[in-house]
């Protein structure tokens, strides 16, 4: 299979062509108007990856770690992809970027240098999350750990938790490149910075708690760095500011802390997220649960278009979605079939003018990094009938959408 790829992504580089969506194209930082992203006066479309396992994989340089990055970049710069979303953390126990509080490995940290260097050479851009909400990647409880504290959601409210946190914020913005010599807060090849991945808070108050954390991390983001736009990392949960719209989640959820409409109108956040997984939030138990699945995605997006569009506006990025081979009757088709209804939504939403331009799947990997694979990992595969040739065809569309030229309005 390895000997026939190049073969394959040179015949997918025909279907993209050679000017793959504006972003990928032009220098520069990418700023909004209103609900669109806009470089250099154009739109900007996005068709991205989420690749957690990036900076970590840099850092092996033991073994082909940074070969398997620049694999990965390459096949999806083949296809047209033009974003990736990875970790810009990793307090865990395995190759940390931050072993204790303020002390960094330096080996990490140049293999995070390597993939933003790398990005950059393929004219992908970056979101990078800054901490992460689970236990995976040491996340909020290690830092209410190195505290001395107990509770995971004293990350939100205790003052010495939060400095550990902006210290890592001021660290992450303001480190050098080893690689390129350039400031990060500096660096065009960085899209945004995602202030922690999928945050929820259990207190009773929890709207409440989320909602000053969001506005005081993006606050202090911002007066570091107005170069890059910033984003909460939010699934896309309703709360309390409009009830009736959750009816909305799945399973009911009503107290996990976020508000989708309410976080978003921080002004100081740049644009919304929402994730999808219809296999873990309405898991299947019949073949009648396959059209609720379906039923539940077209209404899930249509509803944060709508508040995007006429509340919130600003632009809507899918930053999270997939399909797990983990859940029982999974196969291919119906992989490429779920991937199809998103990128179809997506599609009509930017030919429209409206605030959702982009779409970021969980998750790509090579070989070698699917041996971290948790069921959602996407390969690319040679043949007609796989997902990459979905993908293709989709940064191809969103390419070739034209529209006037757009004012620039500040990122700041």
């Amino acid at each position: 299979m390895l000997n026939m790829l190049p073969f394959f992504f040179f015949l997918l580089t025909l279907l993209v062509g050679n000017n793959r969506i504006c972003v990928a194209d032009k220098t520069g930082f990418v700023r909004t108007n209103g609900t669109q992203f806009v470089l250099n006066g154009e739109r900007v479309y996005l068709n991205g990856f989420n690749a957690y396992w990036m900076m970590t994989t840099a850092a092996d340089t033991a073994s082909s770690g940074r070969a398997t990055v620049t694999t990965a970049l390459r096949q999806a710069s083949a296809v047209g992809m033009n974003v990736a979303r990875i970790w810009g953390f990793n307090e865990g126990d395995y190759i940390p970027l931050q072993i204790s509080p303020g002390n960094y490995s330096e080996d990490v940290f140049k293999g995070l240098d390597f993939v933003v260097f790398e990005a950059g050479r393929y004219k992908i851009k970056l979101i990078i999350s800054l901490v992460n909400n689970f236990e995976d990647y040491g996340g909020k409880r290690k830092y209410v750990e190195w505290a001395g504290l107990s509770e995971p959601d004293e990350f939100y409210t205790n003052s010495g938790v939060k400095q550990f946190y902006k210290n890592h914020v001021k660290t992450m913005l303001t480190r050098k490149n080893t690689i390129t010599g350039r400031i990060y807060k500096d660096d065009p090849t960085i899209f945004s910075w995602e202030l922690i991945n999928e945050p929820r808070c259990n207190d009773s108050t929890g709207s409440t708690i989320l909602q000053n954390w969001i506005k005081e991390m993006a606050t202090y983001v911002k007066s570091i760095d107005s170069n890059h736009l910033v984003e909460i990392g939010l699934e896309g949960f309703y709360g309390e500011s409009k009830p009736e719209r959750t009816v909305y989640n799945p399973g009911g959820i009503t107290s996990l802390g976020t508000d989708f409409i309410s976080n978003n109108q921080i002004p100081e956040i740049d644009f919304a997220t929402i994730h999808i997984y219809p296999d873990s939030w309405l898991p299947l138990q019949s073949s009648s649960r396959t059209e609720e699945q379906d039923a539940f995605v077209d209404k899930w997006i249509g509803a944060h278009i709508e508040d995007c569009d006429s509340i919130i506006k600003k632009p809507l990025l899918i930053t999270e979605f997939g399909k797990s081979s983990k859940f029982p009757g999974f196969s291919l088709e119906k992989r490429n079939k779920f991937f199809k209804r998103v990128y179809d939504v997506i599609y009509d939403s930017a030919r429209t003018g409206g605030s959702c331009t982009g779409g970021v799947f969980w998750q790509l990997t090579t070989n070698r990094t699917g041996l971290l694979g948790d069921g959602y990992e996407v390969f690319m595969k040679q043949g007609p009938n796989t997902t990459a040739r979905l993908i293709a065809e989709q940064s191809s569309k969103l390419r070739d959408l034209k529209f006037p030229p757009l004012v620039t309005h500040s990122a700041e």
